[in-house]
């Protein structure tokens, strides 16, 4: 966690979205983590198309988190 319980920090490299299998505790957390920032990522013309796509979505249902509405 971060310190004082602050929101962790928009980190790109800690996204992690799977492909088919379904996703560890640990990737979930880190989602979880980064769900926040979800919507600067969808934002980003770099990063959107992955945001949206079907595997991220398949991967934040699998962790029982809502897909970001942006």
């Amino acid at each position: 966690a971060a310190p004082g319980g602050a929101l962790a920090a928009c980190e790109v490299g800690q996204l992690t979205i799977t492909t088919g299998a379904k996703p560890s505790g640990a990737c979930c957390a880190n989602l979880r983590a980064q769900q926040a920032c979800f919507c600067q990522y969808a934002k980003d013309p770099s990063l959107g198309a992955y945001i949206r796509s079907p595997h991220a979505r398949e991967t934040l249902v699998s962790c029982g988190l809502a897909v970001p509405h942006c």
